[in-house]
């Protein structure tokens, strides 16, 4: 969440000449509601469920896409599994710092639902360490983790594929 998994992903795509897929978009144009009503209306379980069917299905369809996941897609079920199975892709975790994290969550914390009734950036803050805490050992598993904090976004695609064509080789 904030790191920017969103914008970054669709930069290497263009890069790449690659089919891009913001997981989170095709689950609301699938479900014809936006993240924040499919969590007012059907709750995080239902939420989570559909998530991990939509992603099982991008990932056996689309071999070739630069995939942005959700925040919390790792941690659900036996997503992670299917997010580090070689076979199918190469996951890349997107480390940034916490300062940074919060200072774009505040800007953003509207159209997010999960943070939107916070009220103070310090409290924030402890969502952001909190969550973080509890899943960093889920991002850590990532094939590669990179950290994006003190890149502009060209930079940090261009480090990436990089960091992506080393790992393929086995460099």
């Amino acid at each position: 969440m904030g790191s920017g998994k969103s914008a970054l992903g669709y930069r290497i795509a263009v890069m790449l000449q690659r089919e891009f897929i913001d997981l989170d978009e095709l689950i609301e144009q699938r479900l014809e509601l936006s993240i924040s009503q499919i969590f007012e209306q059907k709750g995080a379980v239902y939420f989570r469920k559909r998530e991990s069917e939509i992603l099982r299905e991008v990932l056996n369809a689309h071999s070739d896409a630069v995939i942005a996941l959700g925040g919390g897609t790792p941690i659900y079920g036996d997503n992670l599994n299917w997010i580090n199975n070689p076979a199918l892709n190469i996951s890349v975790y997107l480390k940034i710092s916490i300062q940074l994290l919060v200072k774009r969550l505040w800007n953003e914390r509207n159209h997010r639902p999960i943070i939107a009734d916070l009220s103070a950036p310090e409290a924030l803050e402890e969502f952001v360490r909190k969550h973080l805490f509890e899943r960093t050992f889920a991002y850590q598993q990532a094939h590669l983790v990179y950290d994006v904090s003190d890149l502009d976004l060209d930079s940090a695609a261009l480090g990436i594929i990089t960091e992506v064509n080393k790992f393929q080789s086995g460099a």
